[in-house]
Parts: C-alpha cells; structure tokens; sequence
C-alpha cells in the first residue's frame, strides 16, 4: 500500500468485523479496522488472531454491538475497556494503555490470511498498513516480543513479569532471553549431558537432588514468599506445596538406583533390559504449582541422567529464578537445569532441534495440541497432562457431612485453582440433593476470602486479572443459559484479582459451562436420579484427569470407580498428593505420567541386551 492511499486524518470509515458480528466507524488517523478474535471469526479463518494497534482516544464507535461494557480498575491506576462478543463471550478488543491523547487497543488482524477471500485479504493488510511505527508505538511496545502462543494467538507480551494478585501491583519485570542466550543453554545443557551428567553414577546424582530438599526445607519460608508474590497462593498453601516438593526431590533421590537398575527377564537365558537416559528435556509448565509442577519433572529426569531445560510462565519468574538457583546451590553443574525467559517462537525451535530429545508440558488442551503436534512432527516423545472437569459422585451411601466437608477442601484448595480440584459435584438422589446443595451454600457463604498471608484465609486471590475475567465471562455465560447461581458469582470489591466462591446448579449439556474448565473457586452441582446416571454424567466431558467418589461401602465405591473415565480416582477423600503415586490422564486430560516409577520411566531408553546362547 503506498503511501498516497493511506486514509488522512478524521476520514469517517465504516465496515464490518470479518465474521459480521459488529460494526463500526472510526474517524481518525491513524486508522485501523476492527476484526474480533471472537469465535465466530475462529470459525471463519480456522484461527485466533490479535495483533496491537494505536487508535486515537474516544475515535472508535460500535455500532449494534451485542453487548459492551468498561471496567476500570481504578485502584490501581490501571483502566481496561471491553467489548464481548454476543455469541461466544470472547473480548473483541481490549485497552491495553491508555493516555489523554491515545490509547493502545488490542484488536484482531490476522498473521497468516491464506484460505480468506482475496477483498478481506486486503482489507486485513491495509489494516496492519495503517498502523504507523512511530514514536508512541515505540514507547509502549518497542522491546515486545510478538509471538505466537500455543493456542494459535499472537500478542504482544513485554517480558516476564511478577504483579502481585493481592493488589494488582506491578513489581518487577524480565526481559526475554535472545536467540543467541536460549541455544547457548541449549548448547550447555547438551554438552553436560554428553560428556559429563549422564556418566556419573546414579548415587552421585541422587545426592544432589536430595541436597536440594534439605535447602529448601531450611529456607522453606523464603520460597513460600515468592508463591504468595507471584501467584497469590495462601501462605499454609505453599508451606504445604514447598514440603511436598521436598518429599519429591528425596524420593526420588532414595528410589532411583532400584527405577534405573537393570533387570532379567524370565525365561529368556542371557537376556535383560538397562536402562538409560535420553538427554535434553524441554519442561513447559504453569503458573499455579510454581515447585511441585518443575519438580515433578526435574527430580525424576535429573536422578535418570538427562538434563531439562525449563521454560517456566510468564507470571512467576522469581519463582522460577530461585527454583533454578535450588539446583545449582544444591551442587548441580551448569546445564542440569538451566532456566529459559523465552518466547513462544523460541520454544518451538527447541522442539524442532535433534538436541531436545522430550518435551512435557502442563498446559490447556490447545497448548498441549500444538506442542504435541509439534514433537510428534519431530518424532521426539511428549508428556501431556492438560487439565481436567473432575467429577466428584456422591453415592446413596455417602455420608453428606463427610461429602461436604472434603467438597469444599477440593474445590477451594489453591483458591480453586489445582488441575486435580474437585469441580463438579453429582449427587444421586433429589432429597439428599437438595440437603447437600443448602450445606455447601453454607459452607460456602462462611469461606474468608482475602489476603493470602492472613492465616485465615481460605481463598486467596486469583492468579492474575486475565484469570479474573476469564471465570468471570465463564459464569455469566453459564447464567445466560439457564444456570442458576447459588451463590457467589461475582468480583471480590477490593484491590486485587478476588472471586466470590461461587456455586451453580441447573446446568444443562447445552450449557457452555457443562463442557468447560472452570479454573477457580467455581463449583458445578448436578442432581441425577440414578448411579448409572452419575456414571454417565461423570464421563459426559472430553477430560479424564480426576475422579472422585464417596460412598459408606468402600467395595462399592470401587466398583464405581472402576467406570469413572479418568487417570486417578480418589475415594472418599478429595485429593492424596504423594511422590508415589502417578500423575496424569486420558481422553483430553493428556498422556504420560509424573511421579512414582511410572514417572521416571518416560524419557529413558529400555534397552535390551541379549548375550547369546
């Protein structure tokens, strides 16, 4: 586009979002033109897309939008506009920065326009044309890195960044790592590997890794303040996760050489199997478990002999910092575990070099999609443990103030926020029903939600304001379709990122939510007449991660759980994390495991070795 057909300032465009959900008008320069990353224009283009983009203030008008609303956010200096899509709930743009002269909007656009039809093809270009580098784009979003995330997405993120969700305070940032720093890692984690980790013998490394839980059970309170910062965890929450971590690394550290040792194999003269390392794993993990989620790959793959370059979330990076250190004061050599601040780019080109020999990642359905297709493209294995809707069946037999009491430690541990939470409640029986509905929404009514260090507390802040909003739309969809809040189901009224513990029944299969992950304090609560209805309705969902069930007759509950489609159920309790027992799912809960011997025997070479005869 040259420059003679760039629209001049206040020329009045009018136009619709590619998919037709909204119009608008916008009267300024620079130009840019509206197309919603809203579900409607995933279906139309096969993708999600949002790119950044400078508007002028007060310049954009919809039109016979839906619906629209502003948070501001005021507390803490910090104003966000939205406007949602009618259909899907998604938001069309959202303000990034504002300033009393401009603001910057992220909007849609698409990356890759193959397969639309050529006049949108234009139209999108001429969009991306019209925005200006000039000096206001530069002073917000001159050092972005603009990537693509595992869902397809293209945003600008700046760094890593630690915000505090107890006050939605900025505190400190970290840049990402150039190419050249990410493969230098890359470099000597490999080197380590092939010519030093992988020789040593398995007790030397064990040592180290117990080393590393003995420092952190004597610093266990500074690492639970890096919890409590970056992820707003309540302060018994991450004493517990920190002690638990601890318990990993000794595991492992007093079990590896009995995993790793060589065994015969019966009725074959000559013949066993020995195990071996495979070198590089590239570790994906999340926000909400910021030690176990690392540990529970690294405590297994370091006493194993391989090596795992971890590229921890964006959100907890001291987190992640003062993991990486554990190590490394714990004696470990440069390249066991380096840490990465990379992009998403720089993360499929991990994936991509011989090098990287497995990669596992914790993550959504989408994210572990595209890493998984990914690996397998480069013929390299994969471990994938990508969430779950865990059901939690309340038999006729169950004793219901058992039932309520460990609902309610499952559903708000973590502030709800756990892969493995309790979140949907199946009750057989409408009189039992309705007594155990009245108990939770008391049970409920009575939990502190607030500052994570209060010793009180129950349910802290949520991770971030992205997280906030996400559960947010999750329950006003779920409400508009005929579910009924029992109770909760709104923004906490003080600084910070808080959810109301919040309770919803009447929940149809055509309900948006019956089909969703309601990461938070959000429980769903069904009725059934029958058990095989609460089987049924228990596996009505593409997750398969937890169950549980609760019943006085414990053979029964067992033959109950022996129907529930997941990877762990859990009997008459609400979760029992140990370094012994296996982590992980079926159906789009993911595959693979974590922990125990099953969790160490993913990323090892079984070789066979036969003497003849």
């Amino acid at each position: 586009m040259s420059t003679t057909d760039t629209p001049p300032a206040h020329r009045t465009r009018t136009g619709h979002c590619l998919c037709g959900a909204i119009s608008y008008r916008f009267d300024a320069q620079p130009e840019a033109v509206v197309v919603c990353h809203c579900g409607h224009c995933q279906r139309h283009t096969g993708s999600a897309f949002s790119v950044n983009v400078l508007v002028a203030r007060d310049s954009l008008e919809i039109e016979g939008a839906p619906r629209s609303y502003r948070t501001t956010g005021a507390e803490n200096g910090n104003p966000r506009d939205r406007l949602f899509c009618g259909d899907c709930g998604t938001p069309i743009f959202t303000v990034l920065h504002e300033r009393p002269d401009l603001m910057i909007v992220k909007a849609g656009t698409l990356d890759d326009p193959t397969g639309l039809e050529p006049s949108a093809e234009v139209w999108l270009r001429r969009a991306q044309d019209w925005v200006e580098p000039g000096a206001h784009r530069a002073r917000f979003d001159g050092d972005a890195k603009e990537r693509r995330d595992p869902h397809g997405t293209k945003e600008q993120i700046m760094s890593f960044q630690t915000i505090n969700p107890a006050t939605g305070e900025f505190v400190k940032e970290f840049p990402f790592q150039s190419d050249d720093e990410v493969f230098a890692a890359l470099d000597t984690a490999d080197r380590l590997y092939r010519e030093d980790w992988r020789f040593r013998p398995v007790a030397e490394r064990a040592r180290i890794v117990a080393r590393a839980a003995e420092i952190l059970r004597e610093r266990r309170d500074e690492y639970v303040e890096y919890l409590t910062l970056e992820m707003g965890k309540v302060t018994r929450f991450g004493s517990f996760e920190v002690d638990l971590v601890a318990d990993i690394l000794d595991y492992y550290a007093e079990h590896g050489e009995r995993f790793l040792a060589a065994q015969e194999l019966p009725g074959e003269p000559g013949a066993k199997l020995i195990t071996e390392p495979i070198g590089v794993i590239l570790a994906i993990e999340p926000w909400n478990f910021p030690y176990y989620q690392p540990a529970r790959v690294a405590a297994s793959q370091l006493v194993a002999g391989n090596v795992v370059l971890m590229k921890h979330a964006e959100s907890v990076p001291q987190s992640a910092l003062a993991f990486a250190r554990l190590f490394e004061e714990a004696g470990a050599p440069e390249g066991a575990y380096p840490n990465l601040f990379c992009d998403i780019d720089q993360i499929g080109r991990l994936i991509d070099d011989f090098r990287v020999r497995g990669v596992t990642l914790t993550g959504s359905e989408r994210a572990g999609a595209s890493v998984g297709e990914r690996a397998g493209r480069n013929l390299k294995k994969a471990v994938l443990e990508l969430g779950g809707s865990d059901p939690a069946l309340i038999l006729e037999g169950a004793p219901l103030d058992h039932a309520v009491e460990q609902v309610v430690r499952g559903r708000t541990y973590n502030s709800g926020q756990g892969c493995v939470n309790i979140k949907r409640v199946i009750v057989v029986g409408r009189d039992r029903g309705e007594q155990m509905l009245a108990a939770l929404e008391e049970r409920f009514a009575a939990i502190k939600v607030g500052d994570p260090k209060d010793e009180e507390t129950q349910v802290g802040p949520l991770s971030s304001e992205r997280a906030l909003e996400g559960l947010l739309r999750q329950i006003r969809e779920a409400e508009e379709a005929g579910g009924r809040i029992v109770h909760g189901g709104h923004r906490v009224d003080r600084p910070g990122f808080y959810l109301e513990p919040t309770i919803i029944t009447d929940i149809t299969e055509d309900n948006p939510l019956f089909h969703e992950e309601a990461f938070g304090p959000v429980l769903s609560f069904y009725v059934v007449d029958s058990e095989d209805e609460a089987i049924r309705l228990a596996n009505a969902t593409r997750f398969g991660l937890g169950g549980y069930v609760f019943d006085a007759d414990v053979e029964h509950a067992q033959q109950v759980a022996a129907r529930v489609e997941a990877g762990m159920v859990y009997i008459n309790s609400c979760f029992a994390d140990s370094p012994s027992l296996p982590f992980g799912g079926v159906k789009n809960s993911g595959f693979g495991r974590e922990l125990a011997e099953l969790g160490i025997g993913e990323f090892l070479n079984r070789k066979l070795v036969r003497i003849a005869q």
